[in-house]
């Protein structure tokens, strides 16, 4: 009953104070360019590198990128920019 109302709440500021979904409902923001750089926000941490895949921890689930090449070029503790080809992109739910 709490997650229902807060997560109405949260919709409600969104939408009628124009605050990005990202920011009021905690999910992350994946930029490309092309399949040369992959930017993501608001993770939760690196679970594991490798040069062909890379896995961050979500508030809900797990991101998976499949690629070849990577480097990381940024990491900080909710960012983390990384190059190489990319491609796959996974979101892999908690269920």
């Amino acid at each position: 009953m709490k997650l229902k109302w807060g997560r109405k709440i949260s919709n409600f500021l969104a939408r009628h104070l124009d605050l990005p979904d990202d920011v009021m409902m905690d999910l992350p923001r994946i930029t490309m360019i092309g399949q040369l750089h992959i930017y993501i926000e608001n993770h939760r941490g690196l679970l594991s590198f490798e040069d062909d895949e890379i896995r961050l921890l979500l508030k809900q689930g797990q991101l998976l990128v499949r690629g070849k090449g990577f480097v990381i070029k940024t990491i900080l503790p909710e960012e983390i920019l990384v190059e190489g080809k990319v491609e796959q992109v996974y979101y892999l739910s908690e269920t």
